[in-house]
């Protein structure tokens, strides 16, 4: 049920520039900036208040001269340092390029200047800025990539180096030339792949849920869909539960098993807040409590139950053995949304496997190829931009906030422009939003209880419409069967040995991040990973 698109992550190739179309020695008053370029594409001058900002030496010159036949340490970083720099500096040649070619637009669209030209002048010569402006532009974010990119590189390096493994490692021999910006990188890229390659091992049939993964609060229904005579029966890492209202109309959870001859709960009925077994009457409180026994003296008999609580239009369990926290987390829609559809499903895959489908954007114009991403372009890149100890952040192209929130859920806010043109606003830009929560109960190893709630900020006018429930669910299924005939065959070559973690690329960054938490917590790790959740 994910939503968006990507691509490739890009290396670093690092060319020579261009040679620039723009030749003036018009001054940019708006920005206070007076510059000459040359036929390189370099900056010759510049001066005033804004001059310090492109006052930075070409970087060229300088590439690092390597010694000997092996790239050590030393020289490794020395190649990541230069790459950033040049990336600096190619950059802002390009911003300044941009502020010269607007300088131009104004220009053209002058007043005075206008008495002086024809129309068809006047739209050749905006013909061509537009075409100039558009390729510089797609040159800034080249060069955004390539500096995130540097630098990426560079921390991997440097952990490297603390590590020493580096130097216990041995090198191939390999024939050198001059480096130049682009051969520097190609080194450094030789050298990265030559090293040990960081990945997940997620491999084999799923193995007994660890104790650490039950001791948090977990959805397990709307409480829209409890009713006060009514009960819903659900399954917890592998346990029969059934969840009911008592007499004061709070939820409870209680075990899905007659105390007397085993019985399913659920088959029975609700009667004045206590649950009736359909085999011989029994009946139980919400805290587990006999009750009624029909036909025979009451004894002593309690069923297990487990700690439940009401929050948020949601009811909560506590399937762990640990003391229960005191908070829950808020799963809300954020002020000016109203809740339009709350859907629950089950479906037959490892809720594991189901989250990093959620958590991965990439795959949507390759895989809902008939429902909301038909038609999509696929984007040269995709970057997921999240803060270095998060688990929520945002996607770029794309207008879209995502988050995972320890145990199992899934919150994203889409910003919706035109359909199949996303590309370019953030979400903050977007005038109307769709906020989604996917909640992935672990029911068994080999099922997942998926609670889906949409909010809209617009077009209230919708929830008046009679049977729209039914539409929104028949259009969530259609989307979630075209991610489930994959994630299915990945759980069976998964069960088979096959490691679906094997290969991990950068937009996977928060699949991997909700992968090593999940790993910190079945190991009973005390502080876990990207979050604050001990």
């Amino acid at each position: 049920m994910t939503t968006f698109a990507t691509a490739a992550a890009l290396s670093l190739p690092i060319s020579l520039c261009r040679t620039s179309k723009v030749n003036t020695k018009k001054g940019v008053r708006g920005f206070g900036v007076f510059a000459i370029f040359g036929e390189e594409g370099g900056l010759v001058e510049k001066k005033n208040t804004w001059g310090t900002l492109f006052d930075v030496e070409d970087p060229r010159p300088r590439v690092p001269q390597l010694k000997g036949k092996f790239l050590d340490a030393n020289q490794a970083l020395e190649v990541a340092r230069f790459d950033i720099q040049y990336c600096d500096w190619r950059a802002r040649q390009d911003l300044l390029t941009i502020m010269l070619l607007h300088e131009k637009v104004v220009e053209v669209l002058n007043p005075l200047a206008r008495d002086y030209k024809s129309i068809g002048t006047m739209k050749k010569d905006l013909a061509v800025l537009q075409e100039e402006l558009a390729h510089a532009h797609k040159q800034v974010h080249i060069s955004e990539d390539k500096v995130a990119t540097a630098l990426d590189k560079l921390a991997y390096m440097e952990e490297l180096v603390n590590d020493r493994l580096l130097q216990d490692r041995s090198t191939t021999e390999s024939d050198r030339t001059s480096p130049t910006p682009s051969t520097s990188s190609s080194s450094l890229d030789n050298v990265k792949s030559k090293l040990p390659r960081k990945s997940l091992n997620v491999s084999g049939p799923v193995q007994p849920y660890d104790t650490y993964l039950k001791n948090f609060w977990y959805p397990v229904a709307f409480s829209t869909d409890l009713k006060d005579d009514t009960m819903i029966p659900i399954e917890s890492f592998e346990e029969p539960w059934v969840v009911f209202r008592g007499k004061d109309g709070s939820p409870g959870c209680v075990q899905d098993t007659c105390a007397h001859r085993a019985c399913p709960l659920h088959l029975g009925s609700v009667n004045e807040g206590r649950i009736q077994c359909p085999y011989h009457g029994w009946e139980y409180s919400t805290d587990g409590k006999c009750e009624k026994m029909p036909s025979t003296r009451l004894l002593n008999v309690k069923i297990r139950s487990i700690p439940c609580f009401e929050q948020g239009g949601m009811i909560w369990i506590w399937p762990g053995s640990d003391p229960p926290t005191a908070n829950l987390p808020s799963l809300e829609p954020p002020p000016g949304f109203q809740i339009h559809a709350e859907i629950v499903m089950e479906l037959p895959v490892e809720h594991g496997l189901l989250l990093d489908n959620l958590l991965d954007l990439a795959h949507a114009p390759f895989t809902h190829t008939s429902t909301f991403a038909k038609g999509w372009s696929v984007p040269s890149l995709v970057k997921f931009l999240t803060p270095a100890s998060g688990l929520q952040g945002y996607w770029d192209p794309y207008p879209i906030d995502m988050e995972f929130r320890p145990p199992c859920m899934v919150l994203s806010t889409i910003g919706i422009s035109k359909p199949g043109k996303l590309e370019g606003l953030n979400t903050q830009q977007c005038s109307t939003h769709l906020h989604q929560l996917h909640v992935c109960m672990p029911s068994s190893r080999q099922k997942t209880r998926l609670l889906y709630r949409m909010s809209l900020d617009f077009a209230p006018i919708l929830k008046q419409i009679p049977f729209m429930h039914l539409l929104w669910r028949h259009f969530a299924e259609k989307v979630l069967n075209e991610d489930l005939r994959l994630v299915l065959g990945q759980q069976d070559r998964m069960n088979n040995g096959a490691n679906v973690w094997n290969w991990p690329v950068s937009y996977d960054k928060l699949g991997v991040r909700y992968r090593l938490w999940r790993d910190a917590v079945e190991r009973g790790a005390k502080t876990l990973p990207f979050s604050n959740t001990k």
